[in-house]
């Protein structure tokens, strides 16, 4: 019998249940059922002893533990945790910014000094932007659009070769030609008191500390100085360029400064250490002078520098090491780099024009033209939206740019202005439009339509939301309102805004009207 037995080979494994997971209760409540199961005769025996109340009980009870439906007893793995459904509404769409491509301001600037080594241009955290025109230092207030003089040098002591505003705009310092730094009060337009940090040479480059108290100037000698504007004492003295320093600017923590001169040197120094011929890091890649330093506002230990003359390269270094991250080619020289305090984008002055790279990938944005000449001096806004660049040569102008701008919110509500531009059509009807300037030839452009329609003139009609051309097509209406005697004169908004398109050349349009109660229409003609 085992010879004619077909045998069948089973691959067995050891199971491992988890405890965690099992239910106990119910593996017992199993068994016992597959045991009464599996009686067979004893089935009717069991059916006796069990009265019909204990039995229906049962039943009833394993329904409520929802124990009729399971089967498992063992599981393999942990019991997967409840679904639980939340409703999160979508994110809103992102708005793209709009970056316009001219200035929406320019100012003249005559006499201004075309040095390239020269820093004459700077805006303060209260809006004021000081701008140096030979020995006369002008502000210029941006919440007012007016401009005032601050003070004229003396011949024997300038030109004005450098400004800088204090951290909190309270304190204005005027680096001169001849070795001397004024501290001056906007407000009060007087003169607070004069450093003399330098001997015989210039101070080309100037730069605050946040700390609101050290002030910290580069000469053409190539010293560095820092000074503690409360006693005018010197602290400290850093020595390392060769060449004129015409570029200073201190990191956000205050804890490192950023020095670049005409060697072609970069040098970022470290303000803990007492040593003042010891810099952190020398940088020595540039070709050209290095007047843009940018630390970055999201980066604290990357550092954007950028070379003048024959160099015109942006590089990226890492503070922490003394790397170069990345190298651009502008083509030109680079006299300024701002970083965007929102975004992580970078913008460069480089010959007469002004772009916008995204970082760090250096893709150009944006391409920004106006100025003739060479733009050598440039100033942010204390909000980061507006930037400030001046030549000196050829057109001699100060051009604003709105070019880190927040995306304007879309404005959903109807506009309720009165309709003041009539067209010749059917009485009782107006309509207005604002049409974009196009050139000479061209056979479209945009209009912003309101058409107004009296209730007494078409009663029980309804605006379909459609103008019809002279072929029949549909052009999209952009606002139309059913006047209504109800409510005091109250329109009621019918259509909804779309931007349309129609020809600059007269056009006869018909609206299309529809009767409330059917499908019987009626159509109005315009000549636009």
């Amino acid at each position: 019998m085992i010879a004619g037995m077909k045998m069948r080979k089973e691959n067995w494994d050891r199971f491992i249940p988890n405890r965690s997971a099992m239910d106990l209760e119910f593996a017992q409540h199993a068994i016992i059922d597959a045991l009464r199961g599996d009686s067979g005769g004893k089935e009717e025996e069991a059916a006796v002893l069990l009265s019909a109340s204990k039995d229906a009980y049962r039943r009833g009870l394993a329904e409520a533990l929802n124990l009729s439906h399971r089967t498992r007893i063992l599981a393999f793995r942990n019991k997967p945790p409840k679904k639980t459904h939340h409703y999160s509404p979508p994110p809103p769409p992102l708005q793209r910014r709009h970056i316009p491509l001219s200035s929406w301001k320019t100012l003249e600037a005559p006499g201004m000094v075309d040095d390239f080594c020269l820093n004459l241009l700077d805006w303060g955290s209260h809006n004021v932007l000081a701008i140096a025109l030979g020995y006369t230092l002008y502000l210029w207030d941006a919440s007012t659009n007016s401009v005032s003089k601050l003070v004229t040098i003396e011949e024997a002591k300038g030109p004005i070769t450098s400004v800088s505003w204090s951290p909190d705009a309270s304190l204005l310092a005027l680096g001169l030609n001849f070795s001397q730094v004024q501290l001056w009060d906007s407000s009060s337009n007087r003169k607070i008191k004069s450093l003399k940090s330098h001997s015989g040479v210039g101070v080309g480059s100037l730069a605050w500390n946040n700390n609101n108290n050290i002030l910290t100037s580069g000469g053409m000698d190539g010293k560095i100085v820092n000074t503690d504007v409360r006693s005018s004492h010197v602290v400290s003295t850093y020595r390392g360029h060769t060449g004129e320093v015409c570029g200073l600017k201190w990191s956000a923590s205050g804890n490192h400064l950023a020095s670049g001169g005409t060697d072609n040197l970069v040098h970022v120094w470290d303000a803990s250490r007492s040593s003042t011929t010891q810099w952190l890091h020398r940088l020595e890649e540039h070709t050209g002078a290095v007047k843009a330093l940018a630390w970055c506002p999201f980066q604290s230990s990357l550092l954007a520098t950028a070379g003048g003359g024959v160099d015109g390269t942006i590089k990226f270094w890492n503070t922490h090491t003394g790397a170069c991250l990345n190298s651009v080619n502008t083509g030109s020289q680079v006299c300024a780099l701002f970083w965007s305090k929102r975004d992580r984008e970078l913008l460069c002055s480089h010959g007469n024009q002004l772009a916008l790279l995204k970082y760090p990938s250096l893709l150009k944005i944006a391409h920004l033209t106006g100025h003739t000449s060479p733009v050598l001096y440039m100033a942010q806004s204390p909000d980061g939206c507006t930037v400030a660049s001046a030549s000196a040569a050829g057109d001699k102008s100060l051009r604003f740019w709105d070019v880190f701008a927040m995306p304007k919110k879309p404005d959903h509500k109807a506009p309720h202005e009165p309709f003041s531009h009539r067209l010749s059509g059917t009485p009782g009807m107006t309509m207005d439009w604002q049409s974009t300037p196009g050139s000479p030839s061209s056979y479209t452009v945009k209009r912003i339509l309101r058409l107004e329609i009296p209730v007494d003139s078409y009663p029980n009609f309804n605006f379909v939301g459609r103008l019809l051309g002279p072929r029949g097509n549909s052009l999209k209406l952009l606002q139309v309102a059913v006047c209504s005697s109800e409510g005091k004169g109250q329109s009621r908004i019918r259509k909804r805004y779309h931007t349309i398109l129609v020809p600059m050349k007269p056009l006869a349009v018909s609206v299309l009207l529809r009767k409330m109660e059917g499908s019987v229409c009626t159509r109005l003609n315009l000549n636009l």
